[in-house]
C-alpha cells in the first residue's frame, strides 16, 4: 500500500481519514488542511491526486520520475517542492527523493527511495497541536527539517571513520583497501555537496522570497533549516579536507620511512665497503706484494678494517642514519 496516511486536520487536531479522490471542504483560514503521505506511489494514484487537488501536470511528471535535484517551483497559488534524502547503505551514500505539493489547504508528500518514514514525524506534530495549527507551511518546514536532520547522523558516521583512519595513518602504513576507501569517501562527499548546495537554495527561498501558501511568520523556522544545511555543508567541507590531509600525510610518512630505510642501507653498504675493498686488494694474488711477507701483516689489516668499520658506524650513529 503506497498511501501511508491521509488525514484531515482542524485546529491542530486530526479529524478523520480521507481518501485520495476526496476533496475536503476546508476553511479559508489555515487551521484546517489535508495532509496526505505516499511512498513510491503508482501513476494512477498520482493522477487521482492531480485531478482532486488540481496539481500541475509538470509537477506530477517530476514526482513520477523522482530524479530531480532539490528545487521550489511555483504553479499559480500552489508550490511544488523537491528535497533529496540521503542515508548510508553498504558504506556508501544512497539517495532518495521527497516531493511535496503544497496548496492553501493541502500538503501531499511523495517519498521515493527514502529509507526514513514520516510516521514518527506525523506523530510528533500531532502531539503538539499548538504547532500543527499553523497549517501547511509549518508541516512543510517540519518535513524539510526532518530530511536535513537525517543528514547529520550519516555525516557523523563518516566523520568517525575518517578520524579512525587518520589515527591508523599515524600508527602504520595505509593499505591498498584503505587508500581506495579514502577516494571512495571523497567521491561520495563530492556527490553529497552537489545535493547540499540546492537544498540550501531551497531553504533560502523560503526565508527570503514571498511564496504562495507560506506566511511570513514561518520564515524563522525555515531559517533554522537553512542553518542546519549550512552546518552539514561545513562538516562535509571539513571532512574533504581531512581526507586529503590523511592521504597526503600517509604519503609523507611513507616517504619518510622509505628515506630512513634507504639511509640505513646506504650506511651499512658504506661500512661493508671497507673490508670488501681491502680484501679485494689482497685477493688479487699478485706476486710482488711486499705486505704478504710482513710478519704481522694479517693482524694489522684486520685492525685497520675493524677501526675503519667502527669509525664509520659511530659516525653514522651520530648522524642518526643507524
Amino acid at each position: 500500500m503506497t498511501i501511508v496516511a491521509a488525514y484531515l486536520y482542524r485546529n491542530g487536531q486530526r479529524v478523520r481519514e480521507i481518501s485520495i479522490d476526496e476533496k475536503a471542504d476546508c476553511a479559508q483560514d489555515k487551521t484546517e488542511f489535508v495532509w496526505i503521505g505516499l511512498a513510491d506511489p503508482s501513476e494512477e494514484e498520482l493522477r487521482k491526486l492531480q485531478h482532486t487537488y488540481d496539481l500541475h501536470p509538470l509537477a506530477v511528471e517530476d514526482a513520477l520520475k523522482a530524479n530531480q535535484l532539490p528545487k521550489v517551483d511555483i504553479y499559480g497559488d500552489q508550490l511544488f517542492v523537491v528535497a533529496t534524502t540521503a542515508h548510508l547503505e553498504n558504506e556508501v551514500i544512497a539517495y532518495g527523493e521527497t516531493a511535496m505539493f503544497v496548496g492553501h489547504s493541502h500538503i501531499i508528500s511523495v517519498r521515493s527511495g527514502s529509507a526514513r518514514s514520516h510516521r514518527g514525524l506525523r506523530q510528533m506534530l500531532e502531539a503538539a497541536p499548538t504547532r500543527l495549527i499553523h497549517g501547511v507551511d509549518y508541516v512543510l518546514h517540519a518535513i524539510l527539517d526532518f530530511i536535513v536532520d537525517g543528514y547529520l547522523p550519516m555525516v557523523e558516521t563518516i566523520e568517525e571513520e575518517v578520524l579512525s583512519m587518520e589515527q591508523r595513518t599515524i600508527d602504520t602504513f595505509l593499505g591498498r583497501e584503505e587508500i581506495t576507501r579514502i577516494f571512495t569517501l571523497r567521491r561520495e562527499l563530492i556527490r553529497f555537496q552537489r545535493v547540499l548546495a540546492p537544498m540550501g537554495e531551497v531553504a533560502s527561498k523560503f526565508v527570503r522570497t514571498d511564496l504562495p501558501c507560506i506566511d511570513g511568520e514561518t520564515r524563522p523556522y525555515f531559517n533554522d533549516v537553512l542553518d542546519h544545511v549550512r552546518r552539514v555543508q561545513t562538516m562535509v567541507d571539513d571532512l574533504r579536507e581531512v581526507l586529503t590531509s590523511v592521504f597526503e600525510f600517509s604519503n609523507l610518512l611513507e616517504q619518510q620511512r622509505t628515506g630512513a630505510i634507504t639511509r640505513q642501507l646506504a650506511a651499512w653498504a658504506a661500512i661493508l665497503a671497507v673490508p670488501t675493498a681491502i680484501a679485494g686488494i689482497y685477493g688479487m694474488n699478485f706476486q710482488n706484494m711486499p705486505e704478504l711477507k710482513t710478519e704481522y701483516g694479517y693482524f694489522v689489516v684486520i685492525g685497520v678494517i675493524t677501526a675503519a668499520c667502527v669509525g664509520l658506524y659511530v659516525r653514522f650513529k651520530r648522524a642518526k642514519w643507524l
